[in-house]
C-alpha cells in the first residue's frame, strides 16, 4: 500500500537529523549530566553554598580585616571581586546587600566572632567541598574518594585556603593592573573616564576574574575531587567552565537575579533567594563543566578511573589465567578417561577398513 511507504520515507531524513543532533557532543554532555542527576546534585550544593559563603566570608574578615582596612584601593578591588561573585550579598554603590562592608573591617567586633563562625566554616565550606568532590566524581561515574576522613578535611582546608589566596591575588592583580591601565592611558593622552579607557578597564577585569575561575574550577576538578585528567582536557573543561561562569556574572549585572526583589510577598527574602538561584546556577555550570570533560576522555578512550581500570584489567588477565589452567588440567586429565575410549573407537576403525579386509583373507 502506498500509506505506510510513504510516512517511512517521510521518517528517514527526521531519524537522521535526529540521530545527527543526539551524536553532538553538547547534546551528549546535557544528557550524561541529566543521566547522572546533575541538577539534583546542584540544587544540594547550591543550599549547602550559600551557607558556606557566609561562614567563609566572615572568618576571612577576622583574618585580614585589618590589613585590609590599612589598604584602600586592595579593598575596593577585592569587595569588586566579592560583589561579581556573589550579587546582592554586600551593601555597596546604593545597592541593597546582606552585609555592610564596613562591618566586615571592622576587626574589633570580628574577633570574638570569628572564632565561632570558624566552627560554622568547618561544617559548611569543608562540607561543601566534599559534597561537591563527591557530586564531580558522580557525574565522571567514579566511586567516592577513599582515604583517611580526618586527613582528606585538612586536605580541604589547605585548598580552601588556597582558593582564598587566589581571591586575594586577583584582587592585588586588578589594583596592579587599573594603575598600570592609567599611566598608560596618560603617556597616550587619553582620558580615564573616557569610553575607551572604561571598555579597556572592562575588558581587563573580566580577563581577570576568567582566569581566577578557570584556576579555581581546574584545582577543584583536579585536587578537590581527586580524579586523574589529562592537563589539556583539564584547561578546556575549567576555560569552559569559566566562560559559563562569566556570562552568568555579566547577565547578573542587567538585574538577572535583582529582579526578584520586585515580587512584594518576596521582597523581605530577596536577597536570600536570589543568591541559592544565582548558587544553584554556579554549581549547574560546573557540573556540565565536568560533564564535558568526561564525554571529552570517553571520546579519546581514556579511563576515567585509572585505578578501578587498572583492577579491572588485572582481574581480567587473572580470569583468563585460571581459564587457561583449568583448560590445561582437563587436557592432562584426559587419557584416564575420555582419550582411551576414543582409543578404542580409533582401533575399531582401523579393522573395518577394506585395505584391513583385504589383508586379512
Amino acid at each position: 500500500m502506498p500509506g505506510p511507504e510513504t510516512n517511512d520515507k517521510a521518517a528517514t531524513p527526521i531519524a537522521r537529523i535526529t540521530a545527527k543532533v543526539m551524536a553532538l557532543k553538547p547534546v551528549r554532555v546535557l544528557t550524561h549530566y541529566t543521566n547522572k542527576r546533575g541538577a539534583l546534585l546542584a540544587s544540594g550544593l547550591s543550599y549547602q553554598a550559600i551557607f558556606a559563603a557566609f561562614a567563609a566570608i566572615w572568618v576571612a574578615f577576622s583574618a585580614i580585616g585589618l590589613f585590609l582596612s590599612s589598604n584602600q584601593a586592595l579593598q575596593d578591588s577585592l569587595f569588586d571581586i566579592l560583589g561579581t561573585s556573589l550579587p546582592g550579598l554586600f551593601s555597596m554603590d546604593g545597592a541593597d546587600g546582606t552585609i555592610d562592608p564596613s562591618t566586615l573591617l571592622n576587626t574589633g567586633a570580628l574577633s570574638w566572632t570569628g572564632a565561632i563562625a570558624l566552627i560554622g566554616l568547618l561544617f559548611t565550606a569543608l562540607g561543601w567541598l566534599a559534597s561537591g568532590r563527591d557530586a564531580v566524581r558522580t557525574i565522571f561515574g567514579i566511586d567516592p574518594l577513599p582515604g583517611n576522613f580526618v586527613l582528606r578535611k585538612l586536605k580541604d582546608l589547605g585548598l580552601a585556603l588556597a582558593f582564598g589566596a587566589a581571591l586575594l591575588i586577583s584582587a592585588g592583580l586588578s589594583v596592579v593592573s587599573t594603575s598600570a591601565l592609567g599611566t598608560v592611558l596618560s603617556f597616550v593622552g587619553l582620558d580615564e573616564t573616557s569610553l575607551v579607557s572604561i571598555v579597556l578597564a572592562r575588558i581587563i577585569g573580566l580577563a581577570i576574574v576568567l582566569a581566577l575561575d578557570t584556576f579555581v574550577l581546574a584545582g577543584f576538578y583536579r585536587y578537590v575531587a581527586g580524579i586523574v585528567i589529562p592537563w589539556r582536557r583539564l584547561l578546556a573543561g575549567a576555560l569552559i567552565g569559566g566562560v559559563g561562569l562569566g556570562a552568568l556574572k555579566v547577565a547578573v549585572s542587567y538585574g538577572l537575579v535583582g529582579g526578584i526583589g520586585s515580587n512584594p510577598l518576596l521582597a523581605s527574602f530577596a536577597v536570600i533567594i536570589g543568591l541559592l538561584i544565582w548558587f544553584n546556577l554556579i554549581c549547574q555550570v560546573i557540573l556540565i563543566s565536568s560533564s564535558w570533560i568526561a564525554i571529552g576522555m570517553i571520546d579519546a578512550g581514556i579511563p576515567l578511573d585509572p585505578v578501578a581500570e587498572a583492577a579491572r584489567l588485572k582481574k581480567e588477565a587473572e580470569d583468563a589465567a585460571a581459564a587457561a589452567a583449568a583448560r590445561a588440567a582437563v587436557a592432562a586429565n584426559r587419557p584416564k578417561g575420555i582419550r582411551r575410549l576414543l582409543g578404542l573407537f580409533t582401533r575399531g576403525d582401523k579393522t573395518d577398513k577394506p585395505e584391513d579386509v583385504g589383508t586379512a583373507r
